[in-house]
């Protein structure tokens, strides 16, 4: 018996563990009322939300209520999820109430937003029927609300008549102003809210550089990376972490601000040219060659990249652990990261820093979904996500409390603002009142303010967004899928410079690349029109096409990197 002790006693401690480490959470029993809430956030952010709701809601109805937090993945998870329940319950809602014959063509056509409806619906087509009947429906998905991601997934959404008008933007004008007198419609070029109130950003993101101090030096960098094309350095081969943009919108995001950098560079020096007046030709051109300034950067630092996650926060745990030099970042994961190293005595190795003039600011947003069964409590979440309780909770320090008296809350009652309960969640709030210097003391990072740090930005939509899934699709095709030929040929070239064959290594290059077969011109025409046919097949063959060509590129890259060394694979693994 005396020998099975140990046994029993780690049987005890494997089982007991996962309870004796479990975070107190509040049950509620028999709610009166229930919200229903899609959402990526982590779970930090998750229960913070449901708890102070609850306290807020209780407070002002006496009623109780659950918040109910569904999690079927990322944001792209939870798009395909949506599409999914919407497809379905309209096509119950199509065959079942309207009496009506089911068809690929009602299919396609429902959530559409290229389909026009006339004034009269008596001369509507097929697809303008099923287009009118959604939008007039009240269809829904079992969802309340879509909380976290990003503008450019909840634009989509809107698009499509899955998120409808919430009462907050006429109840509440009063939150929305030009900077800083409240939230404006846009900041810097990004889009804040939507201007009929199907969507509010509710917090603030910014992007930049992780790095590894330490790192870095053990490469050969002795200086802290300082701008987006440091990451394209080549000491940094195999060193940087980054996320892959067909998985998370946040990481395409971050590719687009790299192109419209370049492309704001072009037009910078076309503009002087020609003495601060250009004509629209030489803006496009000035487009063009950003665009494919941009992409080389983006080519040189897939060449440098030690993988492509699809786990956000993997490259702040190992730019962290020194595993990778440097990596890309949101903001609040790095400066989240960069302390806790600090606070735990690891002094200053790791560090993030946003891009000077060259990054942008954007939103995760909040939105009311069609048909959503508790429209009243999804109501009374987003007027409780804006208000200044639910915005002290992004960036209060956990445990701090501050009195606001009422001609300083857009509600017009005096409140208490109240710091997370358990998680410091490290996010920058929407709300520019959150800013003043009055709450310095108890936010968790006083110095940050993305309103600010975006100056000299201007993000400018018409010449990037709509070429963001384009993007996306081109990043994994021509550098991901072929990663293993890119980094061959990058390394060949490295080779030959270390070695003193500057000619062969700039031959090399020049063929490595040499993006034009995915030039500004042809992504926005005939590359976006196959992928706007939304057809498998002829993405997959694009998709073929595309690595065919720059696979052999790259391999005829390195065969002129390694001039008449052709011993070994070179694939660079």
């Amino acid at each position: 018996m005396k020998r099975n002790l140990p046994i029993l006693f780690a049987i005890v401690v494997v089982v007991a563990l996962p309870f004796l480490f479990e975070r107190d959470r509040e049950v509620v029993s028999s709610p009166d009322d229930t919200v229903v809430i899609v959402s990526p956030h982590p779970e930090s952010i998750r229960q913070e939300f449901a708890r102070a709701f609850r306290r807020w809601y209780r407070e002002r109805t006496g009623r109780t209520v659950y918040v109910d937090f569904r999690t079927p993945g990322g944001t792209s998870s939870i798009i395909t999820y949506l599409d999914s329940e919407y497809t379905n319950n309209f096509r119950n809602h199509w065959v079942d109430a309207l009496g009506r014959s089911w068809s690929m063509e009602v299919q396609n056509s429902y959530a559409d937003h290229r389909v026009s409806l006339p004034d009269d619906p008596a001369a509507d087509s097929l697809a303008q029927r099923a287009r009118r009947a959604f939008l007039e429906s009240e269809v829904g998905s079992g969802i309340d609300l879509f909380f976290g991601g990003g503008s450019f997934d909840f634009i989509r959404q809107t698009r499509k008549g899955q998120l409808v008008s919430s009462r907050f933007l006429t109840e509440h004008a009063g939150f929305f102003a030009d900077y800083p007198d409240g939230i404006p419609r846009s900041y810097a070029g990004e889009p804040f809210y939507d201007a009929e109130g199907r969507w509010f950003g509710a917090v603030l993101s910014s992007f930049g550089i992780i790095f590894n101090r330490d790192a870095l030096r053990r490469v050969g960098i002795e200086r802290d990376l300082e701008s987006w094309d440091d990451l394209g350095d080549p000491r940094l081969f195999r060193q940087v972490a980054v996320a892959d943009p067909s998985h998370s919108g946040s990481m395409n995001k971050i590719f687009e601000i790299m192109i419209q950098n370049k492309m704001q560079g072009r037009y910078a020096q076309v503009r002087e040219e020609a003495g601060g007046t250009v004509s629209a030709e030489a803006e496009h051109r000035a487009r063009a060659e950003g665009w494919m300034d941009g992409m080389r950067l983006i080519q040189r630092i897939a060449a440098n990249a030690r993988y492509f996650t699809d786990s956000a926060p993997i490259p702040n745990i190992d730019v962290a652990i020194g595993d990778c030099a440097a990596g890309i970042a949101i903001d609040f994961y790095g400066r989240y990261q960069e302390e806790t190293i600090r606070s735990r005595g690891g002094g200053d190795r790791f560090a993030y820093i946003t891009p000077i003039g060259a990054s942008a600011v954007s939103v995760d947003p909040i939105g009311l979904m069609r048909g959503a069964p508790n429209r009243d409590v999804a109501e009374a979440f987003i007027q409780f996500v804006m208000s200044p309780e639910g915005q002290a909770l992004w960036n209060f320090e956990v445990g701090t409390a501050v009195s606001v008296p009422a001609d300083r809350n857009p509600y017009g009652e005096e409140v208490t603002l109240r710091g997370p309960a358990t998680f410091p969640l490290r996010r920058p709030p929407i709300l520019p009142l959150l800013y003043d210097a009055a709450f310095e003391e108890y936010r968790s990072d006083p110095d940050v303010n993305p309103y600010r740090e975006v100056a000299g930005f201007d993000y400018r939509p018409e010449w990037t967004s709509h070429l963001f899934n384009e993007q996306r699709f081109l990043i994994r095709v021509i550098f991901i899928d072929i990663l293993s030929e890119l980094r061959a040929a990058m390394a060949a070239i490295i080779a030959a410079r270390s070695e003193g064959r500057t000619a062969e290594a700039d031959r090399a290059y020049a063929v490595l690349s040499d993006l034009s077969r995915v030039s500004y011109e042809n992504v926005g025409t005939r590359i976006k029109e196959v992928l706007t046919l939304r057809s498998a097949i002829e993405e997959v063959r694009l998709a073929r096409e595309l690595s065919g060509h720059f696979r052999e590129q790259y391999r005829e890259a390195e065969r002129i990197a390694r001039g008449s060394r052709r011993g070994g694979t070179g694939r660079g693994e």
